[in-house]
């Protein structure tokens, strides 16, 4: 915990101080070193040093036993004393920093224990087990799990591996996490003297780790402050042209959001809503990202209007208020009330239009879900703990059924990831996945996958590595991919191999790499692909009709790529075709997988960072190519032979044919067929729109049964 720091007062690049949150003042570092100097105050009185602290946490625990905060300050201002901080104040400041904020988020006692005493284990010739005999074993938990694993031992591994650390005491108390997150938040305030390659680092660590772990326990006041210091140095130019418009803005005599706002009071105040109606003003962070979107800014788009009311029944009560006198932005409504975030997060969003076209988005919440917004899980003490019955196990860690989804899955990848450098690239892949939706089993059983995670993430969220033998999936009861993408709500069965009614084995391959999106799935397919470099190089297999027509092996790759000496593959996901727009990715073996430039698994990729190679067709006449057709059409008796029959008179073969269960007189054949050249394509499509009965012929969007 112990990186050097400065004064905030020293010339630096970071000046987010405009931004910063009313009843939260900044701490004098000054002050607070003098009354750190003159020592601890006698027995029976409270340091003048942590009175700040004291005040701050009386306001959220009015009952609060000061003594533990005045022991943990003793015993932390001793065995700092003498060491100093790079701004040149006393060492003390930091941890009394860092408690202050915990404090005023309505962090619980133990919490401000722990914190006083993070680093003295680390920095200080104080033992955990002292720790442990003068403050208890919860409180040990803590400053173990902050503290830094040493240089020495660890190498470069040091710091991903105290991350690993961190996150695997985090998994049985997210206290852990609460005190990283303010002690990094205080490092971030005080950098200004570090050299400026020193504070990119940090700061590029802090956007890729520490921001979406805040934003995953729902702690935004000190997410939303990290964001801006990032900024600031991470993008200076661009966070002082923000501040301009901020500061420019400020400077008006009209404010429209102000106005607004009185209208607002005034609608409510006749409705008879009891409610409080505040300006938040927005940080630079979301300032700038409002003009990127809009391109330009509107007077309202400054801050936002915040509703304050004491029943979850007022929220929905002054949302139809508003509706009703002012003009809804229909795209603009959210409910988070009904379904809250994964974060905990809770409130209404909408937005409303006056006559003269001002827009105000509006912020609608009780007063708990307001705290619990703003401070997460530092204002809910540690809500994934165990309960008190629940005791410490043969080793040490607790069981925590409760634990939230995302974490639970970190925990389980973290295990598999061999070494630090696997694991650190891995936790910033995973923590940029910032949604979260939730899938059903067929037994009601839910899973938490990520935001875009495909069947194959569900088939290794559910099985673990026995979902090598998956060879498609049942999603909504309709037979699917492993590509398929699945949305919020949907119930799928991953189909494996030994299930009744299964077709061909199946076992990883190259691109099941391609559609998965959780690290568990992705670390079991290398790993499996390490083991068995012999194994195939052919997409994923899926579940196929009791059909299966004449076949043909598949071609290789007609396209040439800018990547000399790579084996070439047509991506299973979308089969393109020339003439199709296409673009390529390297992926593992030195191989490289074509894609259709709509293909949804090209968004994703370039949306990770993965960098396109140059592609282009050859022999685009002559070559024979694989293709996905879907047929949508009108049940009737006879029809799937008519379909094949037309198929094999254009000279295609049929490599595998998937027919679906009919639903309200309709369905759907998917084919997977071997073309002798490009352009048969188009007259293949037109015989089979003229089938009678069929209504539709496309491409396949996503891979098809068999057909990867």
């Amino acid at each position: 915990m112990s990186a050097e720091a400065t004064n905030p007062a020293t010339p630096g690049p970071i000046t987010p101080g405009a931004q910063r949150r009313r009843g939260r003042p900044r701490i004098d570092l000054r002050r607070l070193g003098r009354a750190a100097l003159l020592g601890p105050a006698g027995r029976d009185r409270l340091p003048d040093a942590i009175g700040h602290v004291a005040e701050a946490h009386r306001a959220h625990f009015a009952d609060a036993d000061l003594e533990p905060l005045r022991r943990a300050y003793v015993l932390a201002e001793s065995s700092h004393r003498g060491q100093m901080r790079k701004s040149g104040e006393p060492y003390i400041t930091h941890p009394l920093a860092v408690t202050l904020i915990l404090a005023e988020l309505g962090a619980e006692t133990t919490t401000l224990t722990a914190s006083l005493l993070h680093d003295t284990v680390e920095d200080t010739d104080v033992t955990l087990d002292q720790v442990r005999t003068e403050f208890g074993t919860e409180v040990a938990y803590l400053v173990d799990g902050v503290t830094k694993l040493e240089k020495v031992d660890y190498g470069a591994a040091a710091e991903p591996e105290t991350f690993r650390k961190m996150l695997v005491a985090t998994g049985n108390d997210v206290r852990v996490m609460s005190i990283k997150l303010a002690d990094r938040l205080h490092n971030m305030r005080t950098l200004g003297v570090m050299r400026q390659e020193k504070q990119e680092r940090i700061a590029k660590v802090t956007s890729d780790v520490l921001i979406p772990l805040a934003e995953r326990l729902g702690v935004q006041a000190l997410k939303t402050e990290l964001e801006d210091l990032v900024f600031a140095i991470l993008r200076p130019e661009e966070y002082a042209q923000t501040q301009a418009l901020i500061a420019a803005d400020a400077a008006r005599a009209e404010n429209p959001l102000a106005e607004i706002a009185d209208e607002v009071r005034g609608v409510l105040r006749e409705a008879g809503l009891s409610a409080e109606v505040l300006i938040r003003p927005r940080h630079a962070v979301s300032v700038h990202r409002v003009l990127r979107k809009r391109g330009e800014l509107r007077g309202a788009d400054f801050g936002r209007l915040l509703v304050l009311v004491a029943e979850d029944a007022d929220c929905y009560g002054v949302l139809g208020e508003l509706h009703t006198c002012f003009t809804p932005v229909v795209s603009e409504f959210k409910d988070f009330i009904a379904v809250p975030k994964f974060n905990l997060y809770q409130s209404l969003h909408t937005a409303v239009a006056r006559g003269d076209g001002e827009v105000a988005e509006v912020l609608i919440r009780t007063h708990q879900m307001h705290k619990v917004a703003e401070a997460g899980v530092v204002a809910l003490g540690n809500p994934y703990a165990p309960s008190a019955e629940e005791h410490l196990d043969t080793v040490g860690e607790r069981s925590d059924p409760t634990r939230p989804g995302w974490l639970s899955r970190l925990l389980d990848w973290q295990q598999s990831a061999p070494d630090a450098d696997t694991f650190w690239s891995t936790l910033r892949e995973d923590l940029a996945q910032d949604r979260e939706i939730t899938v059903f089993r067929p037994d009601g059983g839910t899973i938490g996958l990520p935001a875009g995670a495909s069947c194959v993430d569900a088939a290794y969220a559910q099985y673990g590595e026995d979902a090598h033998a998956v060879i498609g999936a049942r999603v909504n009861g309709r037979l699917a991919t492993l590509s398929t993408v699945l949305k919020d709500g949907d119930t799928v069965q991953p189909l494996m191999d030994h299930m009744e009614g299964a077709a061909a084995a199946s076992e990883p391959s190259l691109d099941w790499l391609d559609h998965a999106r959780t690290p568990a799935a992705r670390i079991a397919i290398r790993r499996w692909l390490a083991a068995h470099p012999e194994g195939p190089s052919a997409p994923e297999s899926a579940p196929r009709a009791p059909y299966s027509g004449p076949s043909a092996r598949p071609s290789a790759a007609h396209a040439v790529v800018d990547q000399p000496g790579a084996s070439v593959r047509l991506a299973g996901c979308c089969t393109p075709v020339p003439p199709d727009e296409v673009t390529a990715f390297a992926v593992r073996g030195g191989a490289v997988t074509v894609h259709r430039v709509e293909c949804p698994a090209v968004a994703r990729m370039t949306g990770a960072g993965r960098p396109e190679v140059g592609v282009r067709w050859a022999d685009a006449e002559t070559a024979e190519y694989r293709v996905t057709l879907i047929a949508e059409s009108f049940s009737r008796p006879h029809l799937l032979a008519d379909l094949t029959e037309a198929i094999a008179l254009e000279g295609v073969a049929i490599i595998s044919a998937t027919v679906e269960p009919p639903a309200q007189g309709r369905v759907r054949h998917t084919y997977t067929l071997q073309l002798p050249g490009s352009a048969h394509l188009q007259g293949l499509m037109r015989a089979m729109r003229n089938v009678p009965g069929v209504y539709d012929v496309g491409r396949a969007q996503h891979a098809a049964a068999g057909a990867l």
